[in-house]
This record gives structure tokens, sequence and C-alpha cells, in this order.
């Protein structure tokens, strides 16, 4: 559908180029705005929002592309957009992609027509766009270590996974795999799932300048899936990437991408039950921070939160920081910050899917948990902050925390990181009852270790199925797992400089496209020692390797028990060669699945 209007400007363009060179105001008249227009459709941007991206599509969120009607979309300075109207998925929204972008600093006002029931509803949507801070993405640094602090293996040289010490270990440990993703250590960066005794059962080596972050297992068309995030983890604190959807063959199935010229952060990305993603974005723009103690011509990092319709990678739905929560609830002063060093005043690091259909949001750097309205992206409620609607007695005051989520029971789990700067003398998983009654948010338990540990960024809490607590401690690079009663049931940890954003246990079985690798390294005569892996395979039990005069002619020579990610195969003296082959074998004895066949020659060793 294309849509057409005529040129009008509000301004000469001497009057607009002044304008974007002044210090604009970013937030609204009034914050905490409704999406919801007519009662039956939300629409983003937000209608008096100043933090629209040049390259923002309208998103109509709630009816059929059928029912959308007369869609005019003008810009103050750049004038009439054409474009056209592209249908989600799910059949209950469609977005307005205009053919070019927006100019920096421009009123845009979009009109458009619903048709529901006999009834016409019009809808005004006017908003500023932001103007960029084209701020450096300078990396994150690394930090080397020595050959100790990485796992080296014969059959997988490439894969140079930081190494993992268990300390503590009982039978009684939940069901499922540990899944973390480590970076800025002297290993590789990259996902990683380990068995549940700690031992490496897949890991996917990033190139030396990429990161990954928030491996877990998902479902995806009513299967079970591994999600993660890749990309730059840059100095400023946020990730600039892509997150990937792989099945349990580990191939990719899909890439989810933020929207309106905005890249994936790595904070959070969670698939929902109708096929959409919530994702999570950042946007340096250019603010007027006087009011709040800061630089008239200053700079605010924007928290953006965007549900991605992931068979069409459109935006159905934008909700921004700056749009509903006031740059006085920060607790990060603005004064050190400029446009080189934007102020990050609100940090968004986490968003959960609630029970009323809505969304519970974490703000790292405003000491609050909100509850969003599932149709207007109202705040309903907040937990801690400067303006929380529950009186936190005691202990049940969080400070800089991450990972807020929703359990049954009127519960919400949180990892109070306590710091940076420290308030609290430890980081701690906390778990409160919200009394919406009396207001009132009690402590119903925390989760500490010991000793304490203080974890400045990232962490998680998570509750098993079967009561136990897994909790990831963030920038210390250690994860622990609690039974219901508090003691210690598990325990690892990665090298000093090793961090890993979030560490779950989930039940996950993977058999990989690829087939088993082996090494042989050379023995007695004739015999020697076969090194047999299958990143990423479950169910493996033993591997038996197979030798012969010739590819065709191979039979069993020796097998043994799996041991770990890597298992050493003794061969006898004289084994027949020089071919050798590995097979993967059940609990049961069947064949998972053969390697290639390699002449000795050919092999690492």
């Amino acid at each position: 559908m294309l849509v057409g209007l005529s040129v009008i400007f509000a301004l000469s363009p001497h009057t607009a180029a002044a304008t974007v060179q002044a210090a604009p105001q970013c937030t609204p008249a009034a914050v905490n705005g409704s999406a919801l227009q007519g009662g039956v459709v939300t629409v983003s941007p937000l209608a008096g929002s100043r933090d629209a991206s040049p390259k923002t599509q309208i998103s109509f969120l709630g009816v059929p592309m059928s029912e959308l009607k007369h869609v005019t979309v003008l810009g103050s300075y750049s004038g009439a957009h054409a474009g056209r109207l592209r249908a989600y998925s799910q059949g209950d929204g469609a977005s307005f992609l205009p053919a070019k972008p927006f100019l920096e600093g421009e009123r845009v006002t979009v009109r458009a027509q619903v048709h529901v029931a006999g009834a016409v509803h019009a809808v005004i949507d006017t908003f500023r766009v932001e103007r960029v801070d084209r701020i450096s993405v300078t990396p994150s640094p690394t930090h080397a270590g020595g050959s100790k602090e990485a796992e080296h293996y014969r059959s997988r040289p490439d894969l140079e996974a930081p190494v993992v010490a268990v300390t503590a270990s009982s039978p009684a440990v939940a069901p499922g795999d540990v899944l973390l993703a480590p970076y800025g250590g002297p290993g590789r960066a990259g996902p990683m799932i380990l068995e549940p005794d700690g031992a490496l059962l897949w890991f996917d080596p990033l190139a030396h300048d990429v990161s990954a972050a928030n491996l877990s297992v998902q479902q995806w068309e009513g299967k079970p899936v591994l999600t993660w995030w890749q990309g730059d983890i840059t100095v400023h604190g946020y990730g600039l990437g892509e997150d990937l959807v792989t099945d349990g063959s580990y191939t990719d199935i899909a890439r989810v991408r933020a929207g309106n010229g905005y890249q994936a952060d790595l904070h959070e990305f969670q698939l929902t039950p109708a096929g959409a993603a919530l994702i999570t974005a950042y946007a340096p723009i250019m603010c007027n921070l006087a009011s709040v103690g800061g630089a008239a011509a200053g700079a605010v990092t924007d928290a953006v939160l965007q549900e991605i319709d992931v068979r069409t990678g459109l935006v159905m739905y934008e909700w921004t920081s700056l749009d509903h929560v006031a740059l006085g609830e920060s607790h990060e002063p603005a004064a050190y910050s400029s446009p080189g060093r934007p102020w990050d005043f609100f940090h968004l690091n986490s968003i959960a899917l609630a029970s009323d259909g809505g969304l519970v949001i974490s703000g790292r750097n405003t000491w609050a948990v909100y509850d969003l309205d599932a149709s207007s992206g109202r705040i309903l409620w907040r937990l801690g902050g400067r303006n929380s609607s529950f009186s936190e007695p005691g202990a049940a005051t969080t400070a800089w925390q991450h990972d807020a989520r929703e359990l049954e029971g009127g519960l919400i789990s949180i990892f109070d990181n306590g710091a940076s700067p420290a308030v609290h003398s430890h980081s701690r998983g906390l778990v409160l009852r919200l009394e919406r009654q009396s207001a009132t948010a009690q402590v119903v338990r925390e989760l500490t270790r010991t000793p304490p540990l203080i974890s400045e960024s990232e962490g998680n809490v998570q509750l098993l199925p079967g009561g136990d607590w897994f909790v990831g401690w963030g920038q210390e690079p250690y994860f622990s797992e609690f039974a219901p009663d508090g003691s210690l049931l598990f325990e690892a940890h990665m090298p000093g400089y090793e961090r890993s954003y979030r560490d779950l246990r989930e039940v996950w079985s993977g058999t990989p496209a690829h087939g088993p690798v082996f090494a042989f390294q050379a023995g007695a005569p004739g015999g020697g020692t076969v090194f047999a892996s299958w990143n990423g395979a479950s169910g493996v039990a033993s591997w038996r390797v197979l030798a012969g005069r010739s590819p065709n002619a191979l039979r069993p020579v020796a097998q043994a028990p799996r041991s770990g990610f890597e298992t050493p195969v003794p061969l006898p003296v004289r084994t027949a060669g020089p071919y050798l082959a590995v097979q993967a074998l059940s609990s049961s004895g069947a064949v998972l699945r053969s390697s290639a066949t390699v002449a000795k020659t050919g092999l690492a060793g």
C-alpha cells in the first residue's frame, strides 16, 4: 500500500538547521502516556514522545491490517512520506514503513483510521525525532591469561573454552545442564553448555572481537530451542548485535534483529508464545540535562524495549524509558556525563512476561522494577526506587538490581547487586512477596554465597521446577545452586576475568548436524591413543574406535566409556591401519553417529 502527501515545510531550512544544533528536550511534556488509541490499537512511537529514531517505522498493534485505512505521514522538515503497510505474521497489526528516513529534530504527524465492527476510530500520532549522539562503539577490553585458564582439546584445538572449576557438587542437584556465555577473559567468548557435573558439553567459539550473552532454552513452534545474543559489548555498558535461535542440531533457524535503526542489545531476548520476541536496545541521543545537574548540551542513553515479529522482522511495539520514567528517578549522577559518555539514566536489563499479559522490567540505574500494562505500555506500579508503589521494610530494599521475574503467588525474584557504587555489603538473590492491599514488599528468601560476593554488574536468580534456586553471580565468575532450605548443592567458577551475564540450569538435548571428530597420538609400534569428541552431543555413553587397511574395511579395535568432553581411547599395539574412525554409542550400544574415516598421516597428534 502506497501513501503519498503533498510536501509541507513547517520551518525554513535555515531555521531547521538552527533547531537541529540546539540541545533539545528529550522527554515528553508528561511522562508515562498511553500508547493505546481509541481503545483498539497500540501505536508507536508514542504520541508526544521526543525520542523517535530517524529510521522508525510506525507500528499499529491490535487490529488486522485490513482494518487500517488512510494512513498519512508528514514530517515538519521532510514533508510527506510515501511508504507501505506490512502485516504482522500473527494477523494482529501492521507497520507503516516510510520510503525514506525522517530528519533529526523534526516533528512527525501520523493520521490513520481504524475500522472495527462498523465503527471508525481516528488515530493521530504526533512525535518528535531524536538528535542522535554518535558515540564510539569501542568494545570492552578482554584480559589475557595463562594457558591453564583455557581448555585445550586435541580433537578440537579451535575451542579454547574457559576452564570451569567445580568446587561443590551433590547428587541432589536439579535435572538439567548449565548454560552460560563467558566473555572478557583468556578463553574464547561464546555460548557454552556444561553437563550437570560441570563438564563441557558444547561450546561455540566466536571471533575474537565478538561476545555472547544470555544463553537459554526456550520454545519455538512447540519445540525446545537454544537462544542467545551475540555481537560487540561496548565500553558504554550495552551490546550491539543480534539474537539467534538454533534447533537441537545447533542449526540456525532464526536471527532476530532490532528495528527502527537500532541494534539488539545483550540484556534480554524472550520469545513469546505468539511468535514474537521481546528484546532490548540502547539509543544514545542528545538531551538537555540541566534540570538534573547535567550539561545543557548533554546526551542520554535511552533504553528501548521492542516487540519484534520474528517471522517478518517488523517492530510490533516499542517502549522507551524516556517516554515513561522521569530523569529525576535515576540514581546515576548526570554531572559527569558528556556527549562522548552519555548519561545511562535507566539501564533496562530484564524483561519478563507477567501472568496478566503485561511485562515486568528492571531499570538498574533507577533501582526499580516496573509493571507495564499490556496494551498501553503505561507503568502500573513500581517496586523500589525513588517512587516505589510499595513500602520496603529493612532488607527488602534493592540497589542496582538485575533479572526481575514474576513467580507464582505474588512473588518477585530479583538479583540484588547492591553495587556499584556499593550500597549493600554483598550481592544476593532476593525473593519478595508483594502485598497489594497493604502496599508492602516482604522478604521471603535471601540467597547469599559464603564467603559473600559483591558483583557490580550482571547476575540472575532462577527458580528451578523442583524448588531449587540457581544463581549466576554476574561480574563475579561464579554460579551456584541452592536447595529449598538454602543449603549449597552445586558451585563452580571460571577464571577471574571471565564473566557471564546470566547462568541458568536448563534441560537440553542436542544432536549436532556435524559428526564426531577425533585426533590420534602415536604410541607403541602400531598403537597409540585416539581422542574422540562430539561438540554438543547429548546421550553419548561410550566411544568405539574402528581401524583398517582401507577406508572400506574397518573393524572395531577398542572401546571406552565417555569421560568428559574429550575421551581418550587407548589402542592395542599393532592396531591394523592406517585408517581410523570413531563411533559415538548410546547407553544401549546403538551407534549415534560415526566420524569421517581418516588416515593416520592426516590426523593431528
